[in-house]
């Protein structure tokens, strides 16, 4: 089953949000991925779902979500080019003999050290999803305490 990266505008009102992924649950479809933010214009939002499903399912879905009043436009750019980010923050074990061995790793990825504990350090990534798993697994030696993942965030390459 493949995996969509569906681009909602609505309008930032409250309970859009609510109202998007009732439509998901009532179908019974698993959002993998949620992220919402305002946009360039500050009346409306966007809503990035990354949804698993076969283009008839997704077809479906859009029909309904265009039924919803305070949706504007649907993308599915799953096809496109486009950029994704998601960001992580991993807080991991890292006593004074270690520490040095972890830094490397960050450093490797291009992440960032944003606290430092006398046993701990949180660090914070950003990139595509395959990034983000690989520092997980990179680190996950080392003994992850806490985790805390943003869902995809996607935009068209481009003038479309």
């Amino acid at each position: 089953m493949n995996k969509h990266t569906i681009s909602i505008t609505v309008e930032d009102q409250p309970g859009v949000l609510t109202r998007v992924t009732t439509l998901f649950r009532r179908r019974g479809y698993n959002i993998e991925s949620l992220s919402v933010g305002v946009t360039e214009d500050p009346s409306q939002a966007r809503i990035t779902i990354v949804v698993p499903g076969d283009d008839s399912i997704i077809e479906q879905v859009t029909k309904q979500l265009y039924k919803l009043v305070d949706v504007n436009k649907i993308v599915d750019i799953t096809a496109e080019k486009y950029v994704e980010r998601e960001l992580v923050l991993i807080k991991v074990r890292a006593d004074n003999s270690i520490r040095a061995d972890v830094v490397q790793i960050v450093d490797i990825f291009r992440g960032r050290i944003v606290d430092i504990g006398r046993d701990t350090l949180i660090i914070e990534a950003t990139g595509d999803e395959g990034k983000i798993n690989a520092i997980q697994d990179s680190l996950r030696n080392f003994g992850i305490i806490e985790l805390v993942r943003t869902g995809k965030i996607a935009m068209i390459r481009g003038n479309k």
